[in-house]
């Protein structure tokens, strides 16, 4: 760390390559100030409470439900639904993804990252956003779990080049790697639907969590939606597709345990595919 600190570029380089790519503020913060006197607390002289009015009675049910309720199902963005809806190739997709300025993310990442694969694939995988690799090169799915991810597509037979498909429910780098948030899925939404549509796969397999819970618009987990086979429909699509819930690869590469699971998954997805031959 002594070298580092006497050479500032290379220590704005080690914390790129940690993930810290954004600053909190610009105003420095004494942690050393002592803290202002508390005020004095004021007794408010007592006075007759008037409960607020109830337009419709409660159900003693009511407080519990609230707090345990799911949540709301991410809306599409009205804006990005049109654009994307205007679309009838997947190049017309691409370079409104690429001109679209409606998702902040965009101003923080170094590409979009659209799609890799071959567009006339019979399966298509969708996974969550990109990471600093990703956002480094462009593509989908490299770095190490790319690498492993490549390994479980050549385990039954496929592989990005030729027979597979691959993109994101965001096409813009996070900063530091963060979840992405229902209004920025929101936003991407519309153009993650069109381009399922264009590409009118015979299969499709959502790799992680985020994934799965946005395109089967639910709540439940990865770890109960995997190894069931759903449907996901839209108004552009002539039928239902078949779609697989994927444990991501960067979750097995920190979770190698489950790696029987997914393998027992990608069996599922060949069986799948062979059928709809």
């Amino acid at each position: 760390m002594d070298s580092l600190s006497s050479d500032p570029a290379a220590l704005l380089r080690w914390y790129l390559d940690a993930g810290v790519d954004e600053t909190i503020g610009e105003t420095p913060i004494d942690r050393f100030k002592a803290p202002p006197p508390k005020a004095a607390k004021i007794e408010a002289p007592s006075a007759t409470i008037i409960p607020a009015r109830v337009t419709a009675p409660l159900s003693p049910l009511a407080g519990k439900l609230t707090a345990e309720a799911p949540p709301s199902p991410i809306v599409a963005d009205a804006n990005s639904t049109h654009i994307a809806q205007a679309c009838t190739t997947i190049a017309e997709l691409k370079a409104a993804i690429e001109g679209f300025e409606g998702c902040g993310l965009k101003q923080f990442a170094k590409h979009t990252v659209f799609a890799d694969g071959n567009p006339q694939a019979r399966i298509m995988f969708i996974g969550e956003a990109p990471g600093a690799d990703e956002d480094r090169q462009g593509l989908p799915f490299v770095g190490a779990s790319g690498k492993l991810f490549d390994k479980m597509l050549a385990s039954i037979g496929l592989d990005r080049a030729t027979n597979a498909y691959i993109t994101n429910i965001i096409f813009w780098r996070p900063p530091g790697n963060r979840e992405p948030t229902h209004e920025e899925i929101a936003v991407c939404l519309p153009f993650v639907q069109r381009h399922i549509e264009l590409v009118d796969p015979a299969v499709l397999v959502c790799l992680g969590g985020p994934s799965a819970k946005t395109i089967l618009a639910t709540a439940i987990g990865i770890t109960k939606l995997r190894g069931k086979w759903h449907e996901y429909q839209t108004p552009g699509l002539s039928r239902p597709v078949p779609t697989m819930p994927l444990f991501h690869p960067a979750f097995l590469l920190r979770s190698p345990q489950q790696k029987r699971f997914a393998w027992h998954d990608l069996l599922a997805i060949k069986k799948k595919l062979a059928e709809s031959l």
